[in-house]
């Protein structure tokens, strides 16, 4: 079963002034090489985050897509933000695959912040022999405003097909717990799923359905809402029907009342088109991540050469969607209050696009930058 645990952390927001967001849009290598290249390029990210140039210094959320780390370097990551970066800035990152023992012995290291977490492994460990059974998994990384690094881990829990085989011992771990964060003392809440995990549907049970009355709860209870969710992705197929019908439920149910996720802003982080390690297919397309929020932004439809802003095909939403090369693109999250039909401010701006450079990160030029922000608009 999908359960919802809540967290809270201590993680200072402003209260006067939208947050912005970083989507790392890179390759992925799923056949296990280019180890030591994969990790210069996540360091070249954290080394641009941590030198905080012109606004990146306001970045809150840093979000990488699902199996883009090594697991053989986890440990340094996390050191590096945990001794580089600023307080208040939260990392979501997926990990590549490693047996179930193993996560259970990162979680055991990290146990203060993982306990429901682990006592579900643990659970799983003990009724059958798969220890060695691979997990797909990601990390939510908080350095709180105190300064102290706090480590929460989730598995996915709904495998795509690809990565299962028809003998049952080498399918991949489900996952059952899913942390709902609270940052306080500001109130900002937030999830993160992997993938599939968005868009898991049957006739018994549904995770989005789960969020959905989870965020409504919530908002009976203490008129709180689900402010964002984040799904990471390494997905050949990002706008999948699948995907697509899950984003009409989510922001245009007209069945039931749904308060608690209305005004939720989902962000895609997918791999770029560079990703290899695969089986060739002339229809697949990695890349392409995206920003949705509800049609009451109102947001000009618009299109150029790194990314398009539309309807989603006539759905009751407002999507960014990026292109499909390596790029970081980074952003601003829009403040509630910005749905006011009277405003004229733009409620979603692209603050900066970098590409690779020789020297790690580079700005696109200034030129087609400022025509970016000035595509965005009521």
């Amino acid at each position: 079963m999908f359960e919802i645990i809540e967290k809270q952390i201590n993680v200072d927001l402003p209260l006067d002034h939208h947050l912005h967001a970083m989507i790392c849009q890179i390759p992925n290598y799923l056949d296990g090489s280019n180890v030591e290249q994969k990790w210069a390029q996540l360091k070249s990210i954290l080394e641009l985050i941590a030198a905080g140039e012109g606004n990146l210094k306001k970045c809150h959320f840093l979000i990488f897509p699902e199996t883009s780390v090594p697991a053989e370097y986890v440990e340094q990551m996390l050191e590096f933000i945990a001794y580089r970066f600023r307080t208040n800035l939260i990392t979501v990152f997926g990990v590549e695959h490693v047996p179930l023992a193993e996560y259970r012995n990162f979680l055991q290291r990290y146990s203060e912040d993982n306990t429901e977490v682990l006592a579900s492994v643990i659970r799983d460990l003990d009724a059958g022999d798969i220890d060695e059974i691979p997990t797909n998994w990601c990390l939510t990384a908080v350095k709180e405003n105190s300064g102290r690094l706090r480590v929460f881990a989730q598995a996915k829990s709904h495998p795509f097909v690809g990565e299962e085989q028809l003998d049952t011992q080498h399918d991949l771990y489900r996952g059952k717990v899913f942390p709902l964060f609270h940052c306080q003392p500001n109130c900002f809440n937030f999830m993160s799923l992997i993938c599939l995990d968005y868009v898991y549907r049957d006739l018994y049970q549904s995770n989005i359905n789960a969020i959905i009355e989870h965020a409504n709860q919530l908002f009976f209870h203490s008129r709180q809402r689900l402010d964002l969710l984040l799904v990471i992705k390494c997905n050949p197929k990002p706008e999948h029907a699948a995907f697509r019908d899950v984003v009409n439920g989510f922001y245009g149910e007209y069945l039931a009342y749904t308060p608690g996720v209305r005004d939720t802003i989902t962000v895609f982080c997918n791999t770029s088109a560079a990703t290899s390690g695969v089986e060739f297919k002339p229809n697949w397309s990695f890349g392409h991540s995206a920003v949705i929020i509800h049609k009451s932004h109102k947001m000009a439809a618009v299109n150029n050469a790194e990314y398009r802003a539309d309807d989603f095909d006539g759905l009751p939403v407002f999507r960014l969607r990026f292109g499909s090369e390596t790029r970081l693109y980074y952003f601003n999250l829009p403040m509630f209050h910005e749905l006011d039909p009277r405003t004229t401010r733009v409620p979603l701006k692209i603050h900066g696009i970098f590409q690779p450079a020789k020297n790690g990160w580079q700005r696109l030029e200034d030129s087609r930058q400022n025509g970016h922000n000035s595509d965005l608009h009521d």
